[in-house]
């Protein structure tokens, strides 16, 4: 595999959240109830037992609330620095309802797993060999905690990457404050650590391998493929130099280097969470009129509030109900096109506008990459993703799927549970079970 360059611009970005001393650790675990039922494990896609591992912590049990972490999901610690907390299992705690700051779950969640890493833990071997085995398409998260269960349960796997690197958006596209690349790819040595997987790099779907090819050498497949390309606009001037899509141009800051000469003002299309962490990127870069465009209020942003928040602290603006329509430069773009919208999102006639730009992201989603599989028999498409039942399996026998390419783009935390998921179901279906 493909090594992290040592030179990259997100090497430049500090934690946004700090990690805790050990100290800080404990007299956070100790603030935490114990919750019999509790909501915080309800809010957790992958149901980490929340009281468990924080318990353990209060008792310096360090090893064994890793293991309580980790036996639920075993990105538990790219999770504790990417997963959306606030809206999640610290928007559950049962403090939130008693005027008391809610138990900071997912900063104790990486004390917990970076003191594993550091420690060199490990805790869980391969079983032995069920003579099956199982192709799994595409390395990000979805695929990575997939094959770690399938190994647990004995059948050899194959992981399938169209890239150099496996890891997925966790390596390439996660904002460098969360989670830097390097970060990322440790993780997956760790989860690989399990041994029995072998990795195909450079190796896509329907261009160098086939599902058919795929289903001969293999037992069964997992399609865990993610999603394509930034959407674009599709409009005249899209050409311009300085007009980049927003997914892609995260890539470069955490894989090598941009270029800001000449860039004084920029501009970021969208409203979701990839929109909000490009804003913010690019204020770490040392940017200082930094925009977000969205074509509707505040208010129905796609995007966390708490994301936005923190943006606005860190001196980013919006142009609300603010549609785009094309670009103005001569050979690079020098702004933005726009019309005012009302209520309904709808251009009002007499409202067109020019934003003074020499930057411009478009984070308006990604394309989805059912059209991969479309026309395997038994495998249907709904809105570009795969269809999956409550098992992760396709209608195609012996086929099955997770992560992004299902869900249209979730987080991390969901890829995990959805990969795991299916492997239970895989393993299922080769051992002949029901």
């Amino acid at each position: 595999m493909s090594t992290i360059p040592a030179e990259r611009d997100e090497t430049k970005f500090e934690d946004f959240k700090a990690p805790y001393t050990a100290h800080q650790a404990r007299m956070e675990a100790e603030r935490c109830l114990y919750c019999e039922d509790a909501p915080c494990v309800k809010a957790c896609p992958t149901s980490i037992d929340v009281p468990q591992f924080i318990r353990k912590i209060t008792s310096g049990n360090l090893w064994g609330s890793a293991r309580t972490i980790f036996s639920a999901n075993i990105l538990g610690m790219s999770c504790s620095r990417v997963c959306p907390v606030e809206t999640s299992c610290v928007a559950a705690c049962v403090h939130n309802e008693q005027a008391v700051a809610p138990i900071q779950i997912g900063r104790l969640q990486r004390f917990v797993t970076d003191h594993a890493y550091e420690s060199g833990w490990r805790y869980f071997e391969a079983g032995g060999s069920s003579g099956k085995s199982v192709a799994l398409v595409g390395g990000g998260p979805a695929s990575l905690a997939a094959a770690h269960e399938l190994r647990r349960k004995g059948h050899a796997c194959t992981i399938y990457e169209k890239r150099r690197m496996l890891g997925g958006l966790n390596t390439t596209g996660i904002a460098p404050y969360k989670l830097r690349a390097d970060r990322a790819t440790e993780e997956v040595e760790w989860v690989l650590g399990i041994g029995g997987v072998d990795i195909e790099t450079s190796t896509a779907l329907g261009e160098d391998v086939s599902l058919e090819e795929l289903e001969m050498k293999h037992d069964a497949v997992f399609i865990g493929i993610g999603l394509g390309e930034d959407t674009f606009l599709s409009v005249t001037n899209e050409h311009l130099e300085g007009v980049h899509g927003a997914v892609e141009f995260i890539e470069r800051i955490k894989l090598g280097r941009v270029d800001l000469d000449g860039v004084g003002r920029a501009l970021v299309i969208g409203g979701g969470n990839t929109a909000l962490d490009a804003v913010r990127e690019l204020v770490g870069l040392g940017l200082d009129d930094v925009r977000l465009v969205y074509r509707g209020r505040e208010e129905v942003k796609p995007g966390y509030a708490h994301e936005w928040e923190a943006a606005k602290m860190e001196g980013v603006r919006a142009h609300w109900q603010t549609q785009p329509i094309d670009y103005r430069g001569e050979g690079r773009v020098s702004g933005l096109r726009c019309v005012r919208t009302d209520e309904k999102k709808r251009a009002i006639d007499g409202s067109e506008r020019t934003l003074d730009a020499d930057l411009i992201l478009l984070a308006l989603g990604q394309e989805t990459l059912g059209s991969l599989v479309a026309s395997a028999e038994g495998i249907e498409i709904d809105g570009g993703c795969v269809r999956i039942d409550d098992n992760g399996a396709t209608g195609r026998p012996g086929v099955f799927a997770g992560g992004d390419c299902t869900n249209g783009g979730k987080e991390v935390v969901n890829a995990a549970f959805e990969g795991k998921r299916a492997a239970e179901a895989i393993d299922r279906y080769l051992m002949g079970e029901k």
